[in-house]
């Protein structure tokens, strides 16, 4: 099989609010209340509020910190 004939699937590099609520397993307005503290980077494009996923291991990674 040659490389023109694989399925090619996008990967996501950023979420909605929504889907970064359940990645983090809280409720979609936790995820706002971080957002708005500013302990959860975010981007607006348009109307849309965008969550990189590097942002979402950088949370996860400051947490860790904070608790040990």
């Amino acid at each position: 099989m040659t490389n023109a004939n694989q399925l090619r699937v996008a990967v996501p590099k950023s979420v909605r609010p929504a889907e970064a609520a359940a990645l983090l397993g809280v409720c979609r307005d936790t995820v706002y209340v971080l957002m708005r503290s500013g302990r959860l980077r975010s981007i607006k494009a348009g109307r849309a509020r965008l969550i990189p996923l590097a942002a979402i291991d950088e949370f996860l990674s400051a947490d860790e910190e904070f608790a040990a």
